[in-house]
């Protein structure tokens, strides 16, 4: 059943001896930073899997969708055994958001809040959760995490929950992407969708890719993390940019000129973030064409390999994730083992 949800002091002697007797340990931090240091990780903290008839809440804190929009993903869950409870913001629209921002950080707010709320799936990407993200309250979220489901714009949720919570989420394919008629959907496209649930769920997902003969091979472990490129760019120097020492980064982007692609990988060394990856994965990018101007001159593999050209960690092209058909639904925050052979790419979660 779909549910239509409607929301209209202590001394400083006192601290000490107190922490002294119940031993507390405090975490190591990065300098100037709440980024943990290499040498003191935390264990990921992973939200409960679903089970039948767990509630599932959607809700649209970036761009506009309708509830007609909505329905073949809500009736998609439902067939997994899951309820539906659709927010407020869903069929809301202020300009190109699903609302204004106060709509949609009520709407939010109040997903992370409910405890009946499992897992939060984001209707659609576009533009917005910027605007919201330091307006919504972790308090209650961080006693009981959910899944915070979806990408592209969404990719700030997953950083901020990383960074801060250490909290994992599932970066994927939101309700814009499922088919009205899934007798005339590619298997591609069934296959991708199908792995949301899988995720939500708890099967250990494993990942395949083609042969890039500009792989760099080798295998590595670690902590997954990453999302759209643009977006991780825009973060940079924020309380949701993202720590990727000792983590298995992914990137994507789409409708990007080569240069601006440039651009954002020359932030990403400048900002330290390739210097100590475990492996770095490059999904689908589609390119931006230049028209009535010269050539850049260098192809994506090029951009990305003049980066890391000085790191020993292997590197993995054209993976399956991104503004496009085979977009899998990729655990952030869980350690996963990513192997590049003479054979092609394996992604394996941990």
């Amino acid at each position: 059943m779909i549910i239509f949800n409607v929301h209209k002091i202590m001394n400083r002697k006192d601290f000490l001896s107190s922490a002294l007797a119940t031993a507390v340990t405090i975490p190591s931090f990065g300098k100037l930073t709440n980024e943990f240091t290499d040498d003191a990780p935390l264990s990921p903290l992973i939200p409960k899997f679903l089970k039948q008839g767990d509630r599932v809440g959607i809700t649209s804190p970036a761009g506009y969708i309708s509830a007609e929009e909505i329905q073949p993903a809500a009736e998609r869950l439902e067939g997994w055994g899951f309820k539906i409870e659709v927010g407020n913001t869903i069929g809301k629209k202020d300009f190109t958001y699903g609302g204004t921002d106060e709509e949609r950080t009520k709407d939010f707010q109040q997903m992370l809040d409910d405890p009946k709320v499992k897992a939060i799936l984001c209707a659609r990407g576009g533009y917005g959760v910027i605007r919201i993200i330091d307006k919504l309250n972790w308090n209650k979220f961080k006693l009981k995490p959910k899944w915070i489901i979806g990408f592209s714009d969404i990719t700030i949720f997953h950083s901020h929950l990383n960074r801060n919570f250490n909290i994992a989420s599932i970066h994927s394919k939101m309700c814009n992407s499922f088919p009205d008629d899934w007798s005339k959907a590619e298997p591609i496209q069934i296959e991708t969708i199908e792995s949301i649930e899988k995720a939500l769920k708890g099967e250990k997902m494993k990942y395949t890719a083609n042969v890039n003969s500009q792989n760099k091979l080798g295998t590595a472990e670690g902590v997954l993390i990453g999302g759209n490129l643009k977006t991780l760019e825009t973060l940079a120097g924020t309380s949701s940019d993202i720590n990727t020492a000792g983590k298995i980064l992914f990137a994507e982007d789409t409708n990007e000129y080569l240069y601006s692609i440039d651009r954002m990988f020359w932030n990403l060394k400048r900002t330290g973030k390739l210097a100590k990856l475990k492996g770095l994965i490059i999904g689908g990018f589609k390119i931006k064409v230049e028209v009535d101007t010269e050539d850049f001159g260098k192809t994506l593999q090029d951009i990305v390999l003049e980066k890391v050209k000085k790191y020993s960690y292997p590197v993995c092209f054209d993976f399956p994730v991104g503004h496009q058909k085979n977009n899998f639904a990729l655990k952030c925050g869980v350690r996963h083992r990513l192997k590049i052979s003479a054979d092609g790419s394996i992604l394996l979660e941990l």
